[in-house]
């Protein structure tokens, strides 16, 4: 994936989540963090082994494998050698244990499609694992260890989001599979949005050393507890160049919680607004003293927002104290959160600031459809349609506010498919007539042709005229 010329590497660490026991931090053999850079020589001596012994026996090395079904090259299978090859896939990563029954965090990305996962232990003890809940949006994985018989080592996460930039952190992880590595570093910077990574992800950047292997490691503070997992970095080698990204406490937390209830899915809440980043010259039309939070530009009909009064043209710079300047950064913010939670939305209007309760609520409509309708003549003949809502565009990473019908499947016998149509085309318009219910699409392509069709596939707006 390119990111701003500079390759986006999946970086392989150690970390932790949702904790009911107690850490040693918590038991008090650290005391809490006094923030005071060192000032003579012995300062400098100080070492991070406390630390260390403390998270190091949490910390796991992952290793999946899964089955990849390679196709022969078709010139070979037409004279008979073109049987499919099975290939063995591997992918080594890191992971933190969060409970002791056998609890473990790490990066989708690592287990993605594995059909076996190993967990080895810092002390060599191997175990078995199986998938309870995988999050791709977030990039978090929790896996559940199989015959557990004593209690592991665990991190205790620590998602109050009280660190600061400047803040001393280590990295633990595994990377390229030489064993369980400790590096330390700093917080370079927290609520960083627009990484690539993700539409809805917030991420802690840190210098710490991070590696092919770390992912699905932990980044600890220097209480020993879980602040985030290491996700990636940016690199032009694909080796450390000192700019990481961590997904934040909270979130794995959210994950973890959501897999220990006995969910398939994390559920994110939303608050209905759409906006566009406060930039300087937008400041200076509002009147502001500096760029800051984000513009409302829409309010979803009866969605959280709306109940709680934010209006078109309000600025939004906080959700619950925590300062948003973009529209992943609000995202991230109430997606974090659980449904039905109450948060503080600080706005400005009209030059005064103001604060706002919202009752947070999941998106509206269906997120996976069971059926479509089945659409029998015309341009989409064949095609399997469904009305977009906005909890279906939204899992399939779309703008939630986004009208029209989707494709949800498309018959190798219909016109559709000649016509060369996809799953998840968005049909926009037939012959100029907006498209927003499965009726429209058999109305608007009743009769004979020719039909002038707009798509959009991809986030590319396509239109042709077909006869």
């Amino acid at each position: 994936m390119q990111t701003r010329s500079i390759v986006l590497v999946a970086a392989l660490a150690l970390t932790a989540c949702g904790n009911p026991q107690p850490s040693k931090a918590q038991e008090g053999e650290f005391a809490q963090p006094t923030r005071t850079a060192p000032n003579d020589a012995a300062g400098m001596k100080s070492s991070f082994a406390p630390v260390v012994r403390a998270a190091a026996p949490a910390v796991v090395n992952i290793s999946a494998r899964s089955v990849q079904r390679v196709q022969a090259d078709p010139f070979f299978q037409f004279f008979g050698g073109g049987i499919p090859q099975a290939r063995v896939a591997e992918s080594v990563g890191s992971g933190v244990i969060v409970r002791s029954d056998g609890i473990v965090v790490t990066n989708n990305h690592v287990i993605d499609g594995a059909q076996q996962i190993k967990v080895v232990l810092n002390d060599r003890r191997e175990f078995p694992a199986t998938v309870i809940l995988a999050d791709e949006r977030s990039d978090i994985a929790v896996l559940r260890l199989d015959n557990v018989s004593d209690r592991l080592p665990v991190l205790a996460i620590e998602d109050k989001e009280e660190q600061q930039v400047g803040d001393l952190v280590l990295a633990i992880g595994n990377p390229f599979g030489v064993g369980q590595t400790v590096t330390n570093g700093i917080i370079s910077a927290l609520n960083r949005t627009e990484t690539g990574i993700s539409d809805s992800g917030s991420f802690i950047q840190t210098d710490a050393a991070i590696n092919p292997g770390n992912s699905g490691g932990a980044l600890v503070d220097m209480d020993g507890n879980l602040i985030g997992i290491n996700t990636a970095i940016f690199s032009r080698s694909g080796s450390s160049a000192g700019v990481g990204f961590a997904v934040p406490a909270v979130m794995v937390k959210r994950v973890v919680d959501s897999a220990l209830g006995g969910a398939t899915a994390v559920v994110r809440p939303w608050l209905g607004v759409k906006g566009n980043t406060v930039t300087g010259d937008i400041a200076g039309s509002l009147g502001l003293s500096r760029p800051q939070g984000i513009v409302v530009t829409d309010v979803y009909a009866n969605s959280p927002a709306a109940r709680a009064g934010v209006r078109q043209g309000d600025v939004i710079t906080a959700v619950d104290g925590q300062e948003v300047n973009d529209q992943g950064g609000l995202n991230y913010r109430v997606g974090s959160r659980n449904p039905n939670d109450q948060v503080q939305v600080a706005i400005l209007r009209d030059g005064r600031a103001q604060t706002l309760n919202a009752r947070v609520q999941p998106l509206p409509g269906d997120a996976d459809p069971k059926q479509g309708t089945t659409i029998e003549a015309g341009p989409f003949s064949g095609a399997s349609v469904v009305a977009l809502n906005p909890a279906l565009a939204d899992r399939l990473g779309g703008d939630p506010f986004t009208t029209g019908v989707i494709i949800t499947g498309v018959s190798g016998r219909g016109y559709a498919a000649r016509a060369g149509f996809r799953q998840n085309d968005l049909i926009v318009s037939i012959n100029g007539r907006a498209i927003n219910t499965a009726r429209d699409v058999e109305a608007a392509s009743a009769g004979r042709g020719p039909w002038d069709v707009v798509i959009n596939r991809g986030g590319r707006q396509i239109r042709g005229v077909l006869r």
